[in-house]
């Protein structure tokens, strides 16, 4: 999720564990620890030339449940040992530390980017895909209860308020699983009726909400798109074929940086041939015929071979619309159907 989410979510997490003679603390510190999973992209930036690299060491081990906890007990144990409200409160403080850090990584899982929750075992990014990456019903739940929590310092409401906001932003939450639950149904049947019943797919909302959101399915062939609003859409989901060239794809499988996207996007990629280069496109982030991530990972030698770029190369492709154009067309999309 986005920083400012996560900062008022591990200050709020933090605020309501700690005594409340020592909110305001708390709000800091979970704020901080709220932030510091997402350093990482200090380190994969300075290290790692390759840019898949980059894009798919984010959220690795700084975001692991098996590394966490490690951290969280560092922490408490040097402040600890330095005395002040840790040592005053050493029960309370040790659990505000380790939900304000771990909170961090599960909210991420709830994103499409995918988390690396188990890292180091190779098992794929954990993307249960439910909200976008920026969702203000989310947030404004936790922003106004730490900003409460701030200004009533030690009183009584204040913890009634970080508490409210703590289950209604996990409320929406479940909203949005029940949410995908629904689109899921509509995307079944809609790959059914078509013949791609055992297709591999993913659903995403779309930004900044949960009304509205997107599947993409995979065939032999390409690629399939839908889109659904649970306020207006009725039936399954219709889906548009596009395509992908598949054998180049195959071609090139066995290279280090086809093989590291490939299992960071669980397979959910286009291939396509551009000046001479084969440019996988992530497919999970944007929408046709916009994407966020396109990278270069081959070009083929004077006897017409694929051979791996290295390092490979991220393409800015031209955007097709605008991004306030985007979300205009969103914004219209939840409260109308498609005609025809």
């Amino acid at each position: 999720m986005d920083s400012l989410t996560q900062i008022v979510l591990g200050g709020a997490v933090a605020a309501a564990i700690a005594p409340a003679k020592h909110r305001r603390a708390a709000l800091l510190a979970g704020a901080a620890l709220g932030t510091l999973p997402d350093l990482d992209v200090l380190p994969v930036s300075l290290l790692l030339a390759d840019p898949i690299d980059r894009m798919s060491w984010h959220r690795g081990p700084s975001h692991s449940l098996f590394v966490l906890p490690f951290i969280a007990w560092l922490i408490w144990a040097l402040c600890k040992r330095r005395g002040g409200r840790v040592a005053e409160a050493p029960t309370r403080w040790w659990w505000a530390i380790l939900l304000a850090l771990i909170t961090h990584p599960l909210l991420d899982a709830f994103t499409v980017y995918g988390t690396q929750l188990w890292w180091p075992l190779s098992t794929p990014p954990v993307m249960w895909s439910s909200v976008f990456i920026i969702d203000p019903l989310y947030t404004v739940w936790l922003l106004a209860a730490c900003g409460l929590a701030w200004w009533l310092r030690e009183q009584r409401i204040a913890q009634l308020a970080l508490l409210a906001g703590l289950l209604l932003s996990s409320a929406y939450l479940g909203w949005s699983l029940f949410a995908k639950q629904i689109i899921e149904q509509r995307a079944a049947a809609g790959l059914v009726a078509i013949g791609h019943a055992d297709a591999p797919w993913v659903s995403v909302p779309m930004p900044l909400n949960t009304l509205l959101w997107r599947v993409v399915a995979m065939t032999p062939e390409g690629y399939l798109e839908g889109e659904y609003s649970l306020l207006v859409d009725r039936g399954p989901m219709q889906f548009k074929h596009y395509s992908s060239d598949t054998k180049a794809l195959e071609a090139v499988q066995d290279f280090a940086a086809v093989s590291r996207i490939g299992w960071f996007n669980h397979g959910f990629q286009r291939a396509r041939q551009m000046d001479g280069q084969l440019v996988l496109t992530d497919l999970r982030m944007g929408s046709e015929p916009d994407y966020f991530f396109n990278f270069a990972v081959a070009r083929r030698d004077a006897e017409g071979r694929w051979q791996p770029l290295q390092p490979s190369e991220q393409i800015r492709l031209p955007q097709a619309h605008s991004r306030m154009s985007q979300l205009e067309r969103l914004w219209q999309r939840i409260w109308q159907a498609p005609s025809g």
